[in-house]
């Protein structure tokens, strides 16, 4: 195949992994293969590239060459498809190459997913919606455990379960982090608020005011703050209704003035005034009949 293109770096990079290379092993040979027969991975979690970081990319690789091949997987006739490399790719179309080295390997549907995913997660090149949105596919198309995607990609399994978790944010924020609005540390802030009404309105705050995440967990405090407290008020004027209730129907049926003070809404005690001795008779045996 065509070698024009590929830049300095690549031969000796060549030479060492087919030096190494196994003849039987077909899942690591190296091919020169022309970009126009690589289509795109039909798993590939990453929904968008950074124009500006590919172009880089490709001023790179016109000078030194693609020095890392890219995997494919055998497709249909003489075609391949993309299981990772996705920027570099793209990148070497701009620059003009006609032919990248690729690593070919055998891979079934759940392989091309999970090798997408440890690139781009590895390198990092995933937002966070996108690497959450690729670990919900492992487990809605492939019933993979959180703990067993933990296993695959290296990553913690509460860092798996966090990930998931930001798919359960309003369609709005989850936009808002893919676009680069706010980070994964904002989302996750955002998610200590359960409402949706208010997550959006916390959204909208850290937007507006360019929080910092540390800023944004303060306002979370804030809110649950403000929302217990509310909750705490609205408890004690529901106890406060009761006991008034109460009061007034002790004292009709005794005839004189009753105080109550509650604790906590739980206990208390009740005092009942009285100002003579028949007096405190006459309400002993107003309980006397009523008991």
């Amino acid at each position: 195949m065509n070698k024009t293109g590929l830049g300095r770096g690549l031969s000796s990079l060549i030479a060492t992994n087919v030096a190494t290379k196994s003849p039987a092993d077909k899942s690591l040979e190296i091919l020169l293969i022309s970009v126009n027969k690589i289509t795109a991975n039909r798993y590939q979690p990453r929904k968008s590239i950074d124009a500006e970081s590919v172009k880089e990319l490709a001023a790179s690789i016109k000078v030194h060459g693609i020095l890392q091949p890219i995997v494919v997987t055998a497709g249909e006739g003489d075609t391949y498809e993309l299981i990772s490399g996705h920027r570099r790719l793209e990148a070497s179309k701009i620059a003009g190459l006609n032919v990248v080295p690729a690593i070919v390997r055998s891979a079934d549907n759940l392989l091309k997913l999970e090798l997408a995913i440890i690139e781009n997660v590895q390198r990092e090149n995933l937002n966070a919606i996108e690497e959450a949105s690729a670990y919900q596919r492992l487990v809605e198309e492939f019933d993979l455990t959180q703990e067993e995607i933990s296993k695959k990609t290296g990553k913690s399994r509460a860092a798996v379960s966090n990930a998931l978790r930001l798919l359960s944010l309003p369609l709005e924020i989850q936009k808002g982090v893919i676009e680069g609005k706010i980070s994964a540390g904002h989302a996750r802030a955002i998610l200590a608020i359960t409402n949706p009404e208010k997550q959006r309105a916390l959204y909208g705050l850290i937007i507006k005011n360019a929080f910092s995440v540390r800023q944004a967990e303060e306002k979370v405090r804030e809110i649950q703050v403000k929302s217990h407290t509310r909750q705490i008020n609205s408890a004690n004027a529901g106890a406060d209704e009761f006991i008034t209730g109460i009061k007034k129907t002790l004292e009709e049926a005794l005839g004189t003035r009753v105080g109550i003070t509650s604790i906590n809404g739980k206990s208390g005690k009740i005092t009942i005034d009285f100002y003579s001795k028949e007096e405190l008779s006459s309400i002993v045996d107003k309980v006397n009949r009523r008991v």
